[in-house]
């Protein structure tokens, strides 16, 4: 049973995506630069918990999380149509900022990085780092 529903979740994402990128879901809040990060779907096949993060501010994910949840009933509807199952679990919508922070510490350590580097070249003896002697 727990496969399926790895199998389940693993499908709703991809649909979910798919319908987002190729700009399906008409409410204005919601753009192409949403990613679905995963789908947890309860045991009994109700409910499936879409976590959605963005590399943009917060408040384009707050406001991309409010429009998919209101477009809710048509991407459930067309999940019902793609994977013909018997009963399509109700979707809820979660920010997920776990996408946008690992952003920011890549960029953070990249800033380190590049602070560092004259002195890392320095302490190796030359720009070339070989020893030329």
């Amino acid at each position: 049973m727990e496969y399926r529903l790895e199998r389940l979740g693993t499908l709703i994402q991809e649909i979910t995506g798919k319908l987002i990128v190729g700009g399906k879901v008409k409410d204005p809040r919601v753009n192409p630069f949403l990613s679905i990060t995963r789908v947890e779907v309860s045991k009994d096949l109700t409910w499936a918990d879409v976590y959605v993060s963005t590399f943009r501010s917060e408040t384009n994910l707050e406001r991309g999380v409010a429009g998919l949840q209101s477009a809710a009933g048509f991407i459930q509807a067309r999940l019902a149509r793609e994977m013909r199952i018997r009963q399509t679990p109700k979707l809820r919508f979660h920010a997920d900022a776990s996408f946008k922070e690992a952003f920011d510490l890549i960029k953070k350590i990249d800033e380190i990085a590049g602070e560092n580097a004259p002195s890392a070249l320095i302490a190796e003896g030359g720009a070339s780092g070989v020893d030329e002697t």
